[in-house]
């Protein structure tokens, strides 16, 4: 019950963007244009809309260039070849065809082919309906986009909320992990690996976010303001999903060492937990203000003090499984520096060096 109604207020916003959207529409399709039942419309403002936060201009354009492509073909070939069976079926194929040539998203390809139908069984040539649905999907269309400009979403906010919080499932399956390598407990490190492999869905609904706040930015004048603070957690996303999948190897491996009975350094563990804390500090930093606490440079400096004691000795003598923990902890703070700002190869050479001729000089 926690997670459903989770799920309803986070979309609540967006809902009331399409209620407001399917009212305006009708209105002005019915009250305005004077078409008599105006159904497409209210429906073509909240599929424009949506309740998914990404690519609503470009559904909104799919959505219009979708109804014209299935009203016109529609138009030419049933006042050639007639309707029926075989003909919807030929006419849907041809329709289809068109859209994905055209573009190929799945808003423009399934409006043109129920566009199409629509010509062919509702509304015949000659009749005028099918022009009218062109028209609603027009006006639907357009309310949309602006209804999602003067009522938007804060462009950022509900970014850093998703980053911190695959930073947050990421932070705690460190800790567990550095217990059950001390504990030498196989269940710990297993959990541990099962609530990071379930953050895809997490990170894929980020980019999705990143991808909506754009076009927020875009036609929204209230968050011009907010494109340089947009475009780092842009830059932040591709770093965090490389910690993330380093992440789930290191935890493999970790997996791996104890059900192998091979015992990590005390020290490489301790670097485990470290790491775990550093990457608590990165996700305070996500949903810190600007002039806030802890900012990017704390956060650099948290992960520094990982990287300064992720040294070769820790892993003298040891077996491939310590190997590979001890080379993705160090790929994992670079990754998050990154996330913080700091360039790929800056970010590396604050690492210890590994052997004697680095590909990039270290930083004392």
């Amino acid at each position: 019950m926690r997670k459903a109604a989770d799920r309803v207020r986070s979309s609540l916003l967006p809902i009331v963007q399409c209620a407001i959207g399917a009212g305006v529409a009708w209105f002005i399709a019915h009250n305005v244009i004077g078409h008599e039942r105006p159904f497409f419309a209210p429906m073509a403002a909240m599929i424009s809309i949506g309740v998914s936060f990404g690519a609503r201009l470009r559904r909104s354009i799919e959505l219009i260039v979708g109804v014209a492509v299935g009203i016109g073909i529609g138009d030419l070939f049933v006042s050639r070849v007639g309707t029926g069976g075989w003909q919807i079926m030929l006419l849907v194929v041809l329709a289809m065809c068109a859209a994905v040539f055209l573009d190929g998203g799945p808003v423009i390809t399934m409006q043109a082919a129920s566009s199409a139908v629509l010509v062919a069984t509702l509304y015949p040539p000659g009749q005028g309906g099918a022009s009218l649905r062109m028209i609603d999907a027009l006006v639907g269309g357009l309310v949309g986009i602006v209804v999602v400009a003067a009522i938007p979403l804060h462009p950022v906010r509900r970014a850093r909320e998703q980053a911190a919080g695959i930073l947050e499932v990421m932070g705690a399956a460190l800790t567990e992990c550095a217990d059950g390598l001390l504990e030498q407990d196989a269940a710990k490190v297993k959990q541990a690996l099962e609530s990071v492999r379930g953050t895809q869905g997490a990170i894929d609904s980020l980019r999705n976010t990143l991808e909506g706040s754009q076009e927020i930015i875009r036609i929204s004048p209230l968050y011009w303001n907010s494109r340089t603070r947009l475009s780092r957690l842009r830059d932040a996303a591709d770093p965090l999903d490389n910690a993330v999948r380093n992440t789930r190897v290191l935890l493999r491996r970790a997996l791996t060492s104890v059900r192998d009975d091979e015992v990590l350094d005390s020290g490489l563990i301790a670097e485990v937990e470290k790491l775990a804390q550093a990457v608590d500090v990165v996700r305070r930093m996500m949903l810190a203000d600007p002039d806030e606490k802890p900012d990017p440079a704390e956060a650099t400096r948290a992960l520094r003090s990982v990287g300064k004691g992720a040294t070769k000795d820790l892993v003298d003598g040891a077996g491939l499984s310590a190997h590979v923990v001890f080379a993705q902890l160090r790929s994992i703070v670079v990754d998050l520096m990154q996330v913080c700002g700091v360039r790929r190869l800056s970010a590396m050479a604050l690492l210890p060096p590994t052997v004697p001729h680095p590909y990039v000089t270290p930083i004392d």
